[in-house]
């Protein structure tokens, strides 16, 4: 992202026409380790935000303003990802699950996922829920247990929706496969023309409620419970070689940032935040925006505040508390920050057509890093790119500025603190 932000200007160019021209297209979609990227979702994405966020005409808003204030200096940035979901190991690209549906018609799921905060046992109910045709608060997730569902992959590298959905989602298959058997018998009809939904059993135009369903279904001596399994499919990789297919598909986004530097102190703070993420046919958008703004913020503490310094003598960890190791609090959130979830449905085969959206909102934070950068180059002369380094702490901003110094004129009077 850098060395595109250094190319714009030493073009004379807006940074996102650079970006733009680099992005993968037809004839040139291939990355460099033999994949083929699909489904390449960033020219729309950018398309979308660039109009709801208004780029072109802050951009120029934030032109104007920078002439005029000689301390102050705002900043915009544009930055686009594309992030590759599965394990680079194999092996890890499996899930297992056990689903049980007892005779009031409620259901019991365990998985080899671990819910740490990111709605992951929601999601899975979700998906048994959706496929029995019962109420989510019908279904119950309960916690990871190696005795009930062993050899578990790790919950990392934004898999655990998609590895434990799917897994649930072929216990709860198994399971609906033998209620639509029974149901055919009792209601009449074919076992692929029953439908589960809403709490109900109908075939043609009979029907019955799920809990009944499964009542007799006790008594008919029907198995009720199931064990799901799911691999990832298409994967490969060769490590000499550094080629294959590490991922089943990728998850795009993008972000626009705005800040603001304060010139004489290096101060700086994000006024403004537009996230366009790519989640797929979402399974939760509510948790799914959710994550996005954690990613992000998560991600903008670690280019803007999180600095790891050793001391020079020993080579101990100094900053080593939150005392020294700043992490962001509620206060650094932006106050407008505007999240919205990218409308398509995932062309690869994942559970209800979702995508991750764990860990690729970090990356989205770029654009708070080269915003500041931005703010800082209005610091100097035009076309100047100065050098800023990551985390983007008071110093570095005044290192930055520093580089410019010759080219600045003194400021007269000190303005307000920034907002």
């Amino acid at each position: 992202e850098m060395i595109l932000d250094t190319v714009a200007r030493r073009l004379g160019l807006d940074p996102l026409v650079i970006r733009q021209r680099n992005y993968y297209a037809p004839g040139r979609d291939v990355t460099p380790y033999g994949q083929p990227v699909e489904q390449n979702l960033l020219p729309d994405i950018t398309a979308q935000l660039t109009k709801s966020s208004a780029y072109a005409e802050r951009r120029a808003a934030i032109d104007a303003f920078n002439a005029r204030s000689p301390v102050l200096k705002k900043g915009l940035a544009f930055t686009p990802v594309k992030f590759g979901i599965s394990f680079n190991v194999k092996h890890l690209n499996q899930a297992g699950a056990l689903v049980h549906v007892y005779t009031d018609g409620s259901v019991l799921v365990n998985h080899g996922g671990t819910e740490m905060g990111q709605g992951l046992n929601t999601k899975v109910a979700q998906v048994v829920a959706d496929v029995l045709g019962v109420p989510l608060a019908s279904v119950r997730s309960t916690a990871t247990d190696t005795q009930r569902v062993a050899n578990t992959s790790a919950t990392a590298a934004s898999t655990g929706s998609d590895l434990n959905g799917r897994a649930a989602e072929d216990a709860a298959l198994k399971i609906r496969a033998r209620l639509a058997d029974l149901a055919a018998r009792l209601l009449g009809g074919a076992p692929e023309g029953v439908r589960f939904a809403a709490g109900k059993v109908t075939s043609g135009i009979s029907s019955m409620a799920f809990d009944a369903l499964v009542a007799k279904a006790y008594t008919e001596r029907v198995q009720l419970w199931s064990d799901g399994f799911y691999a990832t499919p298409g994967l490969s990789w060769d490590r000499e070689k550094l080629q294959g297919r590490p991922f089943f598909y990728f998850a795009y986004g993008a972000a626009v940032a705005e800040v603001v530097v304060d010139t004489l102190t290096g101060e700086n703070r994000l006024l403004r935040a537009d996230l366009l993420h790519d989640a797929g046919a979402s399974l939760n958008p509510a948790i799914d925006i959710g994550q996005v703004e954690g990613g992000f913020i998560q991600g903008m503490g670690w280019l803007t505040t999180e600095e790891l310094v050793w001391h020079p003598k020993n080579g101990k960890l100094v900053t080593h508390a939150p005392s020294t190791y700043k992490i962001p609090t509620a206060n650094d959130c932006p106050p407008d920050l505007r999240v919205a979830l990218f409308d398509a449905a995932n062309a690869a085969d994942t559970v209800g057509r979702s995508k991750a959206v764990g860990e690729p909102p970090l990356l989205l934070a770029f654009a708070v890093l080269l915003a500041i950068k931005d703010a800082v180059a209005a610091a100097g002369p035009a076309g100047c790119d100065p050098h800023l380094r990551a985390p983007a702490t008071p110093e570095a901003v005044l290192d930055a500025i520093e580089t410019l110094a010759p080219a600045r004129e003194p400021a007269p009077v000190r303005e307000s603190a920034a907002p």
